[in-house]
């Protein structure tokens, strides 16, 4: 008959190692994508490739989750006015990507970005850009991180204030609002040549526009220092139509976590959980036998 006792303690050290023990793919970062649109909208993320179909139906009040890998580079965005067939086959109003529902490239303008750049061990960047202008409002929400872990983003409605040279619109409604970049095409408005530089590329009358309506997203191309975020260990949480200073909640690494400042996470069970209680079931049955 086996030493019950021999079991437990060989049971106990399995136990602790994996108690202790980081998750497998633990550097991977989730992105959950919440729809608080009146309006189906059709979400695009390029690159994807840890995403099983890059583009996908988001009705309003839906949420999906987007498991980016480690040092992952990339955007994300919402398409609207979609119209696929049963193939996946069609075209969208404002954020097309390649005349499907799964995107084959990046985004067209109009379209409201919110990008990433994320560490692998080191501070994730993040903002919003209005550069290829604008189709809704995003905001970009780190949780559970450490740093300034700023909320990116435009929750005002760029469409309300739209320069008429730069509106897009679809049976008299404005449905989106172009960056004066891809209205006019100068180096000037698009940052090119000798505007390439910092110095020398300033904001312009329109995306002053932009920036009244939108303070924390990027209205030009240089808009660095007021746009940029930064967080280090954060998943995130990216929501159309919603606002800046809305909570959300979303489970993340195993926890439910919300983007308020006063949130801690409600802790779920995690996986080791299930690890003790086969122990106690195993030394359970030694002791009877």
């Amino acid at each position: 008959m086996a030493n019950p006792y021999s079991a437990v303690l060989k049971l106990t050290f399995i136990f602790l190692v994996i108690a202790s023990a980081p998750e497998l793919g633990g550097s991977s970062k989730s992105v959950t994508i919440v729809n608080y649109c009146k309006e189906t909208v059709w979400p695009g993320i390029t690159p994807s490739e840890n995403f099983s179909g890059d583009g996908f139906t988001l009705k309003p009040g839906q949420s999906a989750v987007y498991t980016a890998p480690a040092g992952w580079s990339g955007r994300i965005w919402a398409r609207t006015g979609c119209d696929f067939d049963k193939n996946g086959n069609g075209d969208c109003q404002t954020g097309g990507c390649g005349g499907n529902i799964n995107c084959t490239g990046p985004g067209t303008p109009p379209s409201t970005i919110a990008e990433f750049t994320l560490g692998d061990g080191k501070p994730d960047f993040y903002d919003v850009s209005l550069v290829d202008g604008f189709n809704l409002p995003i905001a970009v929400k780190a949780v559970n991180g450490s740093g300034n872990c700023s909320t990116a983003g435009c929750d005002g409605d760029l469409r309300n204030n739209c320069p008429s040279q730069l509106t897009v619109k679809k049976n008299d409604k404005v449905i989106a609002c172009r960056s004066a970049c891809d209205v006019f095409n100068t180096d000037e408005y698009c940052c090119r040549g000798i505007y390439e530089d910092p110095a020398m590329c300033s904001s312009s009358n329109y995306s002053k526009i932009f920036k009244q309506v939108c303070p924390v997203a990027y209205s030009f191309a240089r808009d660095d220092p007021t746009s940029v975020m930064t967080c280090t260990g954060a998943d995130f949480i990216v929501t159309f139509c919603g606002s800046r200073n809305q909570t959300v909640c979303s489970y993340h690494g195993k926890q439910l976590l919300c983007n308020g400042s006063n949130s801690k996470g409600f802790k779920t069970k995690p996986d080791w959980w299930w690890v003790f209680l086969l122990l106690v079931a195993y030394v359970s049955k030694l002791c009877l036998s």
